[in-house]
């Protein structure tokens, strides 16, 4: 869908009109493209004064090995963790240097004092952002420590990151990483997520790294010799997602309801996946779909995306409407999580994603069916994580909550409704199903054993229940 606004703003007359009527201007984000370097551009890398340097050293391993251009200002002593691992990095010399990526590992912050450092490294740097820049925060997580000032001191990095993806504009994203002591090393794919184009349209999140499988993958294809099932695979956010994970290595099983055969053929055979036509709210649904992931040998993830709206205010809602949206968008995720997980359908490491809504986190008027079902994939999500913390299978679950994306759904909004969903988030602009479908294969990653419970808004940092 084109959005021909943000178009304008591109040109050099638009860019003035724009500037002299003080409109919003969304600048066409970087995205992933084959090829191209993972991080496009120079890293400047920072670290609070303390003596815990684990965190620094796998940040510098991973910059090492994807051979990011790194600097660092000249009293930081992180410079001995990228020696360590073969990172030669150059000093920052306040010149008129860009950096593509500003990485601050705060992990060492236990005080209010302590926050001083954070503004102090982003402060002189901060004009220095490249546009689609990436500013990255690493911490504690504050639910673990006993600390009190510790734990104040890491929660109100959420403030200050959730402010700086609003300030920089051009594109920048900005996000928070918790990481558990001790799970430093599944780093790597969440790292390697947000330094990239990948996350173009997915900003002011906070991010928990957990203990999980550490699991070593082929980094050019990530999900080479994965089975994996896409729901609702036919069009819009669901091919992109298919398109995505076939891309990474994966085989796709397209699933979708038997009136989109059509269109879910030519998506297969073009990614060279297989067709599964299941209505996924009837009572042999899960059975279906086991059979279909028996002949693969099991299924290495499945993706809940399939789902409609049927949008009312309440007082004109039928009753047909409402349970219509609860069972397809709600009830047959957990009857198909059930029976996946019953009769062992999902192997060993499995990764279950599930798409919910950023209206499920805010709500949205004539919309109290839909925000009801994406809310309760949140709290499925919830629950389901903390009975795989105790599986030994190392299987996990999370989810991404889309905000305006460009689909024909969105096409069919009134004008000045639309433009206001483009419009109102820090990118200024709707995102695109490949910006959800790339962060499906960041949690789909076998390497992403140390994500599990997470809720990751694809939004472009939304007004909407920040």
């Amino acid at each position: 869908m084109s959005d021909r606004y943000g178009d304008f703003v591109q040109s050099s007359i638009g860019k003035k009109v724009a500037k002299n009527l003080g409109l919003p201007m969304p600048v066409e984000l970087d995205r992933f493209d084959s090829g191209q370097p993972l991080v496009r551009g120079s890293v400047l890398v920072g670290r609070a004064n303390g003596d815990d340097k684990s965190v620094s050293a796998s940040v510098a391993r991973i910059l090492s090995d994807v051979h990011a251009d790194v600097y660092v200002n000249s009293s930081d002593d992180i410079k001995d963790a990228l020696s360590d691992a073969g990172v030669e990095a150059k000093s920052n010399t306040g010149g008129d240097d860009k950096f593509k990526v500003l990485l601050f590992d705060a992990s060492n912050i236990s005080n209010a004092d302590q926050l001083k450092e954070v503004y102090e490294f982003f402060h002189t740097v901060a004009r220095r952002v490249e546009q689609s820049g990436r500013v990255i925060i690493v911490g504690r997580t504050p639910e673990n420590l006993t600390d009190i000032e510790a734990a104040l001191a890491q929660r109100a990095l959420e403030g200050f990151v959730k402010s700086v993806g609003k300030e920089f504009k051009r594109g920048v994203t900005a996000q928070l990483i918790y990481v558990e002591e001790g799970a430093e090393q599944n780093l790597d794919s969440t790292l390697r997520f947000f330094t990239s184009a990948r996350s173009a349209y997915v900003s002011g999140q906070v991010i928990r790294v957990s203990t999980g499988d550490n699991v070593d993958v082929d980094w050019t294809q990530p999900l080479g010799g994965k089975t994996m099932l896409v729901t609702g695979a036919s069009r819009g956010i669901g091919e992109a997602i298919a398109r995505v994970l076939a891309r990474e290595g994966a085989h796709v099983i397209c699933l979708d309801v038997p009136q989109q055969q059509a269109d879910l053929q030519k998506v297969a055979s073009e990614i060279s996946g297989s067709v599964l036509t299941v209505d996924i709210t009837s009572a042999d649904a899960g059975k279906e779909i086991a059979e279909a992931a028996q002949n693969r040998g099991g299924l290495d993830s499945i993706i809940h995306n399939a789902g409609v709206t049927r949008d009312k205010t309440l007082a004109k809602m039928d009753e047909k409407k409402w349970d219509m949206v609860i069972n397809i968008n709600l009830g047959s995720i957990a009857k198909l999580n059930r029976y996946l997980l019953d009769n062992d359908v999902l192997k060993d490491n499995a990764r279950i994603v599930c798409v919910s809504s950023i209206s499920g986190i805010a709500g949205n008027m004539g919309q109290t069916n839909y925000a009801t079902s994406k809310a309760g994939v949140i709290g499925l999500v919830d629950a389901t994580a903390k009975q795989l913390e105790d599986n030994a299978k190392g299987m996990t679950i999370n989810a991404v909550a889309p905000g305006f994306i460009e689909t024909q759904m969105t096409e069919a909004i009134p004008f000045a409704i639309r433009e206001a969903g483009r419009r109102m988030n820090s990118m200024s602009q709707g995102g695109l199903p490949v910006d959800v479908a790339e962060t499906i294969a960041w949690f789909a990653s076998p390497a992403s054993g140390g994500l599990n419970g997470n809720v990751v808004r694809v939004c472009g940092q939304s007004l909407l229940g920040a």
